[in-house]
């Protein structure tokens, strides 16, 4: 079992950066992939960025050119940095980790609420 802690989240005003945490309580490698979704109120949960290995990363076009997805290996945790922010990015903040020595299972994290003020 792989269990996910993130931080991070909080109130900011719209333009204001806030910084994400995930920390898996097992190592993680290089062929495993880390990321981030987000769900706003009463809508479906949505992707928002990823690094499928340690070299690659992609993003949601809402976030393409604000957010930056990394990662630390050493560290078992990946994070997102999150500038320009805007009302719209408003959501709970889900990390994920996709595990292929436990067959590629996908592992979730509690989530952090993120909230931009207008």
């Amino acid at each position: 079992q792989v269990q996910l802690v993130e931080s991070g989240g909080g109130l900011v005003q719209t333009g204001g950066s806030l910084r994400l945490s995930c920390a898996a309580s097992v190592s993680i490698f290089s062929g495993d992939a880390m990321g981030w979704y987000r769900q706003a109120p009463g809508k479906q949960r949505d992707f928002v960025a990823t690094t499928p290995s340690a070299t690659t990363t992609n993003y949601a076009d809402s976030v393409k050119g604000r957010f930056t997805i990394s990662r630390d290996n050493s560290k078992n945790t990946v994070y997102l940095q999150m500038n320009s922010l805007k009302p719209e990015d408003t959501a709970v903040y889900y990390c994920y980790a996709v595990v292929v020595r436990h067959g590629s299972k996908i592992y979730w994290g509690q989530g952090t609420q993120v909230t931009v003020s207008s």
